[in-house]
């Protein structure tokens, strides 16, 4: 697999990388969650190591199973997340929050969910 810079950091990541959002979001029903992590630990075999999730995939529930099937090579991969939404009791996005306060919480349970200490 080739390998690119992602962006101006200087973080190395394959070519191709894997957007989780439909396993779980806006493409029909969602993928079990078994499949789900049998097709990204597939996509590790294969050279892939930057990956794309949200919170608002699920809402929740697809950066569980990104984390879960990831814990194993965690060191070899490269998690992107996005937040800034805020959920109601339905769990339906009702409304879009970037104030600081909102972030630190989006960006903690974000790390807790992917089973990891950097996104």
């Amino acid at each position: 697999m080739q390998k690119r810079y992602l962006g101006k950091s200087r973080l190395e990541v394959s070519a191709i990388g894997l957007g989780c959002m439909g396993l779980s979001h806006g493409y029909g029903p969602a993928t079990d969650t078994r499949q789900a992590i049998e097709l990204i630990r597939a996509a590790v075999e294969r050279g892939v190591t930057f990956f794309d999730t949200a919170e608002v995939y699920g809402p929740y529930l697809n950066e569980e199973f990104v984390g879960e099937a990831l814990k194993p090579v965690r060191d070899r991969v490269v998690i992107a997340t996005k937040f800034g939404f805020i959920f109601g009791d339905d769990n339906k996005q009702q409304i879009l929050n970037s104030r600081p306060e909102h972030i630190r919480e989006a960006v903690e349970g974000s790390l807790r969910r992917l089973k990891t200490d950097v996104i």
